[in-house]
């Protein structure tokens, strides 16, 4: 049985330096880790946005360039659908959400993510938390980055 909660990190690219957090790389393995513990067993959950290379296409293509993100574009889930994914436990469930950050690049895909989730939590009368972040990290992939 484990004595501390557990702190989660989404990323196809990215693992965190400090050693506290585990590591999934997409939607799947998010949900499968969650489901396994349980949603109460996590203190802290950080997500990326894009998981994958059609995101990350979307992103530099049409994001970055004109300020617009399709989801039409985007082929694989994203940390939006991890977001959504999330709230539709904690609400089916009734155990509220851990802390939630954003730790992603791609500044829409942040905004996204953080207004849905903060939209919620304002909805349930609760403290809006949701924020972007920057954790220390090193690249696990670079083939979007060349």
């Amino acid at each position: 049985m484990r004595n501390e909660r557990i702190w989660l990190y989404l990323d196809d690219v990215r693992t965190p330096l400090d050693e506290k957090w585990e590591v999934v790389t997409n939607y799947d393995e998010f949900v499968s880790h969650i489901k396994m513990n349980g949603l109460d067993s996590y203190e802290v959950i950080s997500l990326d946005h894009d998981l994958g290379e059609t995101a990350m296409k979307e992103y530099y293509n049409n994001a970055k360039p004109n300020f617009q993100l399709d989801y039409n574009n985007i082929k694989e889930k994203t940390g939006m659908d991890c977001a959504r994914w999330l709230i539709s436990e904690s609400m089916t469930s009734g155990i509220p959400l851990p802390q939630i950050y954003v730790h992603s690049a791609n500044p829409i895909g942040s905004a996204n993510i953080i207004g849905y989730i903060n939209n919620y939590l304002k909805n349930q009368r609760l403290p809006t938390g949701c924020v972007s972040v920057k954790i220390p990290h090193t690249i696990t992939q670079n083939q979007f980055y060349d």
